[in-house]
């Protein structure tokens, strides 16, 4: 019998430029954090499983805040710590190295509490609106590999994904014409400006223009365990080109290796599109429009108003 698709929440970022640890920032009524929106989105789309994976430096203060509120979660709850040192036999951290390894390298640390489900990737300090959990379960729990690998993600409008606060990183997608993704370029600086959107490669010395209505990746994916398998075999050479070539900073960027599959003509990621809107705290002048969202949803009867776990 097919395993049940399995959530997968990326909460182990630094947070550096939002000042905090916004993993487990209140913005709900009743202290939720933005992931209390997404696991009671997710349970109502059909998840039973999650999987959170946080770092050890974080555990403490995350199971105090949010640990505890998530033993009323009707979800069966599994923890995976993303650390520096989890790394392939034969490698050591590079000396200085203080940031995380990136997000297919979080997949990784998780693989055993995955447990060869097929998973929904999605990260902790994002909103993504309860049609967006609904259509990417469907497509898991109705999903197998073929002859190639058969993965999907949730796409978005770049112009609903920007803020008005700085800069922020998206992957920018190009799709065919039965709605599969052909490409997709992680571009690490992307800003609002008077005039439209734009990002640079070269710290501002050159821009190149966007439209409002191209299709981003806002890491909400949809893979099978294939993904942590390919992802374990590029592990290496991403670490090779990394410590020789002196990156201090790269990471290993799930994008990165949807790209590499590809490229190789060994996968399809079919876009599927959700009709909620986006919401992200990447800055803290961010939040007061999460929470505003969240009021007037909750106003409304998305949400319970006393509490998402007190029902």
């Amino acid at each position: 019998m097919a395993k049940k698709p399995v959530l997968v929440v990326m909460a182990a970022g630094m947070g550096s430029r939002y000042g905090g640890l916004k993993q487990i920032d209140p913005v709900g009524n009743c202290g939720e954090a933005i992931l209390d929106f997404s696991l009671f989105d997710a349970y109502e789309a059909g998840f039973e499983t999650a999987v959170i994976i946080i770092k050890e430096a974080i555990k403490d203060d995350f199971m105090e805040l949010v640990g505890k509120r998530l033993e009323k979660c009707p979800m069966e709850i599994r923890y995976a710590y993303q650390e520096l040192d989890k790394l392939p036999e034969g490698y050591t951290v590079p000396e200085g190295r203080t940031k995380p390894w990136g997000t297919s390298h979080a997949i990784l640390c998780a693989r055993e509490e995955i447990d060869g489900a097929p998973f929904a990737v999605v990260n902790a300090d994002d909103y993504y609106g309860k049609d967006a959990y609904k259509v990417i379960y469907d497509f898991l729990a109705g999903n197998e590999d073929g002859e190639k690998y058969s993965y999907c993600m949730v796409g978005y409008e770049l112009g609903k994904t920007v803020t008005d606060n700085g800069s922020v990183a998206r992957g920018v997608c190009v799709t065919n014409e039965e709605g599969f993704l052909t490409e997709i370029t992680e571009r690490t600086r992307i800003e609002k400006y008077e005039g439209g959107i734009h990002f640079t490669e070269d710290d501002g010395a050159t821009w190149t223009e966007l439209t409002e209505d191209t299709t981003v990746s806002m890491n909400l994916w949809g893979f099978t365990e294939s993904f942590i398998n390919e992802a374990e075999a590029s592990f290496p050479a991403f670490l090779d080109a990394t410590i020789s070539g002196g990156k201090a900073k790269a990471e290993f960027f799930l994008p990165s290796t949807v790209s590499k599959l590809l490229g190789e003509d060994r996968a399809t990621v079919k876009v599927l599109h959700s009709a909620d809107k986006w919401y992200g705290v990447t800055y803290a002048a961010d939040k007061p429009v999460v929470v505003a969202a969240l009021k007037e949803m909750t106003e409304a009867g998305l949400y319970p108003e006393t509490g998402l776990w007190n029902k």
